[in-house]
């Protein structure tokens, strides 16, 4: 299963960097017009607890807390024009098929978070940590937005405890519908003060 996971992930990930190049191009020059770093940086946490770094396309200001809540509406003031745009079609998750090759992450698993958070969990919540974390998932594909952090947790577990290459696929599918929908992109249960530095970003 480990074997085949890893080349089903480069056979999806490398043709897809390969197609989506002309559109790498597009948004990497529309987020240097934004000035600032085009790719966002931040340490997340792996299988196994191992720490990597987690790459997306830069979607806020600069002048704002890189650590602070992630937007959740498309009218946050902290996201550039063009920022509001590509998280609306999820166009900043490209740079993690990078992350996919390099081995860090899979195509499908649990979002990854952040190292310090692994601390809050409980036990059965750290079995999210048995497989690599993924650019999309169960939890993507259940709400989102919609859920609360202790859903998506469970959600992540009930991956693990089901992963296989159909459910794979299932989940795949169902993300490519849902990304041009624009379903579910913005949490509406919290306002920005009542969210955790842990939800960043993710």
């Amino acid at each position: 299963m480990r074997f085949s996971k890893r080349l089903f992930d480069i056979l999806v990930s490398l043709p897809a960097v390969i197609l989506l190049l002309p559109l790498f191009l597009v948004v990497l020059i529309s987020v240097v017009l934004s000035k600032g770093p085009v790719v966002f940086k931040q340490e997340r946490a792996g299988k196994g607890a191992k720490p990597f770094t987690f790459y997306k396309f830069r979607t806020m200001r600069t002048d704002v807390d890189p650590f602070g809540p992630s937007p959740k509406s498309g009218d946050d003031p902290r996201l550039t024009k063009i920022g509001k745009f590509l998280r609306e079609y999820s166009l900043d998750e490209l740079p993690q098929l990078f992350n996919v090759l390099k081995g860090d992450m899979s195509i499908v698993g649990p979002r990854p978070l952040y190292m310090e958070q692994i601390k809050e969990w409980d036990d059965r919540q750290k079995k999210r940590l048995l497989v690599k974390p993924g650019i999309t998932g169960l939890a993507q594909i259940s709400g989102r937005g919609t859920l609360t952090r202790e859903e998506k947790l469970e959600l992540d577990v009930k991956y693990v405890e089901n992963a296989g290459f159909l459910f794979d696929l299932r989940i795949i599918f169902i993300t490519i519908f849902q990304v041009f929908r624009r379903k579910s992109i913005y949490e509406k249960r919290y306002s920005l003060t009542e969210e955790t530095r842990g939800q960043n970003q993710s």
